[in-house]
Formats: C-alpha cells, structure tokens, sequence
C-alpha cells in the first residue's frame, strides 16, 4: 500500500512539473516569443494542455506567440514523434505476442 502512495504522489509531483510552462499562461509575448525547443514541449504535454483548457479559457494546446515555422516544426515533430512513435510501438508488441 505505501508503495501505491509513494507512486500517486510521485505521478502528481510530475503532472505538475510537466504543466509548469503550458501555451497560454501569459509566459511569452511578441517581444519574448516561444521557439523551437518549446514547440517540442508544448507538443508534448499537449493532451495535459487540452484538458486544462476545458477549465481555464487562457490556456491552450498550442502557443500563439511564437517564432513562426520553427515552433510549427517543433510542436508537430513531438506529436507526430511522441503519439506515433507509441502506437508504432505498440503494434510491434502486440504482433510478437500473437504468433
């Protein structure tokens, strides 16, 4: 049971580390505009983004202050990578598994 605990209060620790810079919160402006890297990262945590954005009008899944095409590439390469990548992989396991 501890361990449970330990687990929980580790993945919360985590969802608020991963949501600490979400697109909207007021972090970047025309001057300071979000780039590359952080297109990456909002990529990522873009599910988490979408349902805090049902609560909260200012935050969304993709930051509109930003540098232009290479926020767009690095926000696409992580959903693509990341979401992708897992379905990819799990069609591999499952596969191996049935034969």
């Amino acid at each position: 049971m501890r361990k449970k605990i330990v687990l929980f209060s580790l993945g919360v620790l985590i969802l608020f580390v991963l949501t600490g810079c979400v697109p909207g919160d007021g972090t970047y402006t025309a001057s300071k505009p979000a780039g590359f890297f952080w297109g990456i990262w909002h990529g990522w945590i873009s599910p988490i983004s979408l349902i805090w954005g049902l609560f909260d009008k200012n935050i969304r899944v993709y930051e509109v202050a930003n540098k232009g095409w290479w926020y767009d590439f690095g926000f696409y390469m992580a959903i693509i990578g990341g979401f992708g990548g897992l379905s990819l992989f799990r069609n591999k396991t499952s596969n191996r598994n049935n034969k």
